[in-house]
């Protein structure tokens, strides 16, 4: 049986990856993205159509066009900052429109899915590292719409068939090897991107958001998973389910906590270029130390990490964003090619 599957926000940074995967996998991929933040060239297997997960009409056309077996949900808002300050366009964009992709999944039948989730559902935890028992108090919208999300699939799966795998992502970063595949986004804030910008030049420098957190060093403490390896956590996440296996909630991290100044400083260590620092208040919503306890799903799932080491991160990230730097000229003189993209009427 030919296994055809949906990837809302496939267009995006991590939806890509597993995008890639999944085509390599055999699946037939359909992705579903408005390239709000995502690029079309990022898509490297599959279908790709133009449409946003608001539009109910449109996005049961896909479902009723296609037969999937399964349903991996990506698009999202992820901005911590920006959805203290918007938080109606967060659970807009995220609950709403996760609650749009439900009906469709009861609609025609489709009774497995993925969903991104964020350690951002914890908040600020008293204990560390944090496992998937640990209290989910959000301490921003960000966070308490995509927990809001769990809480949706979860409470559907009680009342139907749906099984479903939720995966609580730490921080994510790195770039694919091959260098075919990376950051796209040109805002993104991501500290390791922003970070790489510096050492490249394009920034003047960075920014530390707050020196005064309870940590060694006084900046705030993250899990750091390269994207490679959390790409794979969801292929193994939809064999999982395919066996069928029971619904569960896992965390996709390390581990292994770093400084905002320890990132910092490996970046300019890799990159042999020693830009301006600026330390400035902390953001709102920035909790001080966010460590994953990841065990179960190295035990659940069979999860084998091939990237776990920051300098591994930094290394693919730097080499995709120097990439991209020498494209710029040839890209905009002669532009890409995108095959296979459908348009939203």
């Amino acid at each position: 049986m030919n296994k055809k599957v949906l990837v809302t926000g496939g267009a995006g940074y991590i939806g890509s990856h597993v995008v890639c995967k999944l085509g390599e996998a055999g699946y037939d991929v359909v992705v579903y993205d408005n390239c709000s933040t995502g690029s079309p060239q990022a898509v490297l297997h599959g279908e790709l159509i133009i449409g946003d997960l608001k539009d109910s009409e449109r996005l049961s056309q896909v479902f009723r066009q296609h037969q999937f077996t399964a349903v991996l949900h990506f698009a999202a808002s992820l901005n911590v900052p920006e959805s203290v300050a918007h938080p109606l366009d967060y659970y807009a964009n995220n609950t709403r429109n996760t609650l749009n992709l439900l009906r469709c999944c009861s609609n025609m039948g489709v009774n497995q899915i993925i969903f991104s989730s964020t350690a951002a559902v914890y908040g600020q935890p008293e204990t560390s590292p944090v496992t998937e028992s640990t209290p989910t108090e959000p301490i921003n919208p960000y966070g308490r719409s995509k927990l809001s999300c769990e809480w949706l699939i979860r409470d559907y799966a009680k009342a139907s068939d749906l099984r479903y795998v939720i995966l609580r992502y730490f921080n994510v970063a790195g770039a694919e090897p091959g260098g075919r595949l990376g950051q796209m986004a040109k805002e993104a804030s991501h500290l390791i991107r922003v970070t790489c910008d510096a050492a490249l030049k394009r920034k003047l420098g960075v920014k530390i958001f707050g020196t005064d957190f309870p940590t060694p060093d006084g900046t705030a403490i993250r899990d750091y998973i390269h994207v490679e390896d959390l790409a794979a956590a969801h292929l193994d996440a939809l064999a999982y389910l395919e066996q069928g296996n029971e619904s569960q909630i896992l965390n996709c991290g390390y581990g292994q906590g770093y400084s905002v100044r320890e990132v910092i400083e490996r970046v300019k260590v890799i990159s042999g270029v020693d830009f301006p620092v600026i330390e400035t208040e902390r953001r709102p919503g920035d909790p001080a130390c966010v460590i994953a306890g990841a065990d179960k799903i190295r035990k659940l799932l069979g999860w084998q990490p091939k990237y776990n080491d920051l300098d591994q991160i930094v290394y693919t990230t730097l080499a995709w964003e120097k990439h991209q730097q020498d494209l710029m000229v040839t890209s905009s003189t002669y532009g890409f090619g995108v095959p296979n993209v459908v348009w939203a009427s």
